[in-house]
């Protein structure tokens, strides 16, 4: 069974490969409906910041606050700790996790503060970071900060 929410997100990590960036894609969901997407451009852009959940975000624009905490984040790898940081300052109350096994951000944090996690392991997002850092092991640990 797929969940297309998490397809949207697993198309924006594609995307961003595509461009010659990080396989990592996020969309933020409310009320079932996809209201933001985005996927890493810290190399596109020359970004320290455009993890995939902030380019998420900022491509959802700015909304009430009520907005956030009925809505879910879907990412293809664990949020990092800035992009964790974002849930949890925007009140973000669930997190649909692709993949953990390639970074594993602040989870246990999350939960102790309230964020539900759901890490669902889809080999699709295995794959593509698993090829992305065989590939690339220079962009991996400049992305996640070795």
């Amino acid at each position: 069974m797929t969940d297309a929410f998490m397809d949207a997100a697993i198309a924006e990590a594609e995307a961003g490969l595509a461009e010659g960036g990080i396989p990592i894609g996020s969309v933020l969901v409310i009320d079932g409906r996809i209201v933001g997407r985005g996927h890493n451009r810290r190399v596109q852009e020359g970004s320290v910041i455009k993890h995939a959940e902030m380019d998420c975000l900022e491509n959802a624009g700015r909304m009430p606050g009520a907005d956030y905490r009925r809505s879910v984040l879907y990412s293809t790898l664990s949020p990092c700790d800035m992009c964790s940081g974002a849930a949890l300052l925007y009140g973000i109350p669930r997190v649909v996790i692709g993949e953990n096994r390639s970074f594993r951000g602040p989870e246990e944090h999350l939960r102790l503060r309230g964020v539900t996690l759901d890490v669902v392991d889809d080999q699709r997002c295995v794959a593509l970071m698993e090829q992305f850092v065989e590939a690339r092991p220079d962009l991996w640990t400049e992305d996640i900060g070795v």
